[in-house]
């Protein structure tokens, strides 16, 4: 999606301690799935309750971060997985790039919690 300055915002869903850590840290690494898969899994806009509910159903709170995808270059690639094309990110996201934070009460509150930015 494309927000104000025209750039293009991808998400990156986590749990509330792996937020403190990036915050602590000034990047994100990944979580083990991320770096078990190579890469760090993001979603489009349209694309966040699905994977909340899939990945994510049974966490009580997360933390759903905008991601300035322009900010991060060819790092970032749209490749087809079950259920569509999803963004990669191939490199540690800096905090500098995020460009909004949701605090969400569940996946089920994703779709209401987070705007369309």
């Amino acid at each position: 999606m494309r927000w104000q300055d025209g750039g293009v915002l991808i998400y990156k869903i986590l749990l509330p301690s792996e937020w403190a850590e990036f915050q602590a840290a000034g990047r994100f690494d990944g979580s083990p799935f991320d770096r078990d898969s190579g890469f760090i899994h993001c979603s489009s806009r349209a694309q966040l309750p699905g994977t909340a509910a899939r990945v994510f159903g049974e966490q009580p709170q997360l933390v759903v971060i905008a991601i300035d995808a322009c900010a991060l270059g060819d790092a970032v690639r749209w490749e087809d997985a079950p259920g569509g094309s999803y963004p990669h990110v191939y490199t540690a996201l800096p905090v500098e790039a995020v460009s909004g934070v949701h605090h969400v009460a569940g996946a089920a509150r994703v779709d209401h919690q987070v705007p369309n930015e």
